[in-house]
């Protein structure tokens, strides 16, 4: 798939005229640079962004999608992009555009709301910690799930992983609530599990970060062994180059699956917030 990735954003510093400046940095998921402008604030609009992506259509092949990560971005380019025909995707998965942006000394580090609780009546019967070889785990992309979701940049056939790595991971046995729990899920976004220890011995917690921003106290717990396996989640991740798993199914028996999610767990800066 032909991916633009494309932020729209105000800078910190105002120009030689004392001006605040908006900028337009759009490349590709190879971090090649697709179009890359600026305007005064009292130009920035959908209107001017629709102008500047009908040069870029006119100067490189289409895309089949052009990604955001940054909300008001989003909001913008969806504007401007509909009266081209160009569908947006909202996602923190643009690695490509975040290293183009760090090069030019600008934060993609977004300012997160702190974690809410999961929905009432949502969590499943019985969860636990689990890690399933990486060249076992690939086996999940050809499985008629209901819902599978495996960004392309996330690869693990590409990553260099041993076939026999652990890769980590959360696996959830929802029981008759195993629909609506995916479907929530889906709705959300899910892109990383985050382990939480309060206690770095007993008691600790899982937080799902989602969507662009948003967070979620998916679990908590309070008992040694559950910490246990928790801490050996989180040093895994360091293994497994972040690269981990959420899988819910109705039960215990192996057969059937209801929802799987592949995920990578962020840098330490875009935690912040």
């Amino acid at each position: 798939m032909h991916i633009w990735q494309a932020d729209f954003y105000k800078r910190t510093q105002p120009n030689a005229q004392g001006e605040l400046v908006w900028s337009l940095l759009i490349c590709d998921a190879d971090g090649n640079t697709i179009c890359e402008a600026e305007c005064p604030q009292s130009a920035a609009s959908s209107e001017w962004l629709t102008e500047q992506l009908q040069t870029a259509l006119r100067q490189h092949p289409r895309p089949e999608q052009l990604q955001a990560f940054r909300p008001q971005s989003v909001n913008l380019l969806a504007i401007a992009a509909e009266k081209l025909d160009l569908a947006v995707e909202p996602t923190r998965h643009t690695p490509a555009l975040k290293q183009a942006l760090e090069t030019r000394a600008v934060t993609a580090v977004l300012e997160k709301p702190p974690p809410r609780p999961l929905p009432d009546n949502l969590w499943g019967e019985t969860w636990r910690f689990a890690a399933l070889p990486a060249g076992e785990l690939t086996a999940f992309r050809d499985r008629p799930l209901p819902v599978l979701d495996w960004p392309p940049d996330l690869d693990l056939l590409t990553s260099g992983l041993a076939f026999d790595l652990p890769i980590p991971g959360l696996i959830v046995y929802g029981g008759r609530r195993s629909l609506q729990l995916v479907q929530w899920l889906t709705a959300v976004r899910p892109v990383a599990l985050n382990y939480i220890p309060t206690n770095d011995r007993r008691a600790g917690g899982l937080v799902l970060e989602a969507g662009l921003v948003e967070r979620w106290v998916l679990l908590t717990f309070e008992d040694p062994e559950v910490a246990r396996a928790a801490k050996n989640f989180h040093q895994r991740l360091q293994a497994s180059h972040g690269l981990h798993f959420l899988l819910v199914q109705p039960d215990d028996s192996g057969m059937t699956y209801t929802g799987f999610w592949l995920l990578r767990q962020e840098a330490a800066s875009e935690l912040a917030g």
